[in-house]
Parts: structure tokens; C-alpha cells; sequence
């Protein structure tokens, strides 16, 4: 069986990458590992963290206007109130069906599904 070859990367071969990508001279991140044989998916990314100046790491910039942003943040808070309804919901209708199984054991109502189906006929 085979043993991994592991491949070291001097600190000055790592930042000349990094620098090559910076300036353009290298296109992308796979352009940089075909052109060297560099392995590993996330070696380029690692070194474009470590030794650049994140001009070419991806980012997100939002740019929203006050309302906007107000807006945010009054559906967050109606999200959180909505969860928290749908939670009590949750528990009304387990405990619902928990005291719909006591009364037909208590009843002998044998059974119970054709019984809910009859309830919800309104039988």
C-alpha cells in the first residue's frame, strides 16, 4: 500500500503565489495550483488568509437604507413572535391529544382515530 506524499511549501514560494494572484498575474485560484501542482482544495485559500491583503478573498458588502434596516429588524421580531406562537400551538395541540387518549381509556372508547374523524365531522 501507498504512503501519502505530504508536500511542504517554502514561506517565500506561498507569499509569491499569493502576490502573483493579488497583481493579476494569475487569473484564479485553480490557475495558481495547476500552474504549480499545488494539492490540497483549500492550500491557496489558506495562504491568500495568512500572507494577503484580502483584495482577492470574496465578500459580501450590503448597503441597506435606515427603513430598510428597520425593516429588518421589525420582521426578525415578528419571526421570533411567530415561532414562539407556532411552539405554543405545538404544545395545545399534543397536550390536546394526550387528554383526547385519557377520555376515551376513561370511556372505553376503543377507537380513538374513529373517533377523532367523528369529532371533526362534528357527529
Amino acid at each position: 500500500m501507498g504512503r501519502a506524499i505530504i508536500r511542504r511549501y517554502s514561506e517565500a514560494f506561498k507569499v509569491q503565489v499569493v502576490q502573483e494572484l493579488e497583481s493579476g498575474k494569475l487569473g484564479s485560484i485553480c490557475e495558481a495550483s495547476q500552474l504549480y501542482g499545488i494539492t490540497g482544495s483549500q492550500t491557496v485559500w489558506n495562504w491568500l488568509r495568512k500572507y494577503g491583503k484580502r483584495d482577492c478573498l470574496p465578500r459580501v458588502v450590503r448597503v441597506e437604507t435606515v427603513d430598510e434596516r428597520d425593516q429588518l429588524k421589525q420582521l426578525k421580531a415578528e419571526n421570533d413572535r411567530l415561532k414562539k406562537a407556532l411552539a405554543d400551538e405545538h404544545m395545545k395541540a399534543s397536550l390536546f391529544e394526550s387528554w383526547l387518549e385519557i377520555a376515551c381509556e376513561q370511556f372505553g372508547v376503543k377507537d380513538v382515530e374513529g373517533f377523532k374523524k367523528k369529532l371533526a365531522k362534528g357527529q
